[in-house]
C-alpha cells in the first residue's frame, strides 16, 4: 500500500510501479483527484494498461457520481467510506477477497 499526501504525489507513485487499484480522493491539494486520474488516463492510452480508479468523496449529491465517472474514475465511493462497502468494491475490482485489516 503506498498513501500518497496530493494528486502530484499520487501521479509520481503511478509513475515509479503498476497498482491493482487506486483509491483518489477528489479533493487533494496542489492536484485534485480529477486532474490526477486525467493525467493517468493519458499514461494508459499509450500503454494500453488500465487500473481501476474509485473516486473517494464526501460529495454526495446527486450527479457526483456521474461526474467522477466522466472524469475517467471506475466507480465511486462516498464519504464517510462504511468499511463493508469499501471492501466490496475493491474485491470487485481486484477479483480477489478482502478480508478486514486489523
Amino acid at each position: 500500500m503506498v498513501v500518497a499526501g496530493n494528486g502530484r504525489e499520487g501521479l509520481k507513485a503511478h509513475e515509479k510501479q503498476s497498482f491493482d487499484l487506486i483509491l483518489m480522493d477528489v479533493q487533494m491539494p496542489e492536484m485534485d483527484g480529477f486532474e490526477a486520474t486525467a493525467a493517468i488516463r493519458r499514461t494508459e492510452r499509450s500503454t494500453g494498461a488500465h487500473v481501476p480508479i474509485i473516486a473517494m468523496t464526501a460529495h454526495a449529491m446527486k450527479g457526483d457520481r456521474e461526474q467522477c465517472l466522466a472524469a475517467g474514475m471506475d466507480d465511486y465511493i462516498p464519504k464517510p467510506i462504511r468499511p463493508q462497502e469499501m471492501y466490496e468494491m475493491i474485491a470487485r475490482f481486484t477479483q480477489s477477497p478482502v478480508t478486514r485489516l486489523g
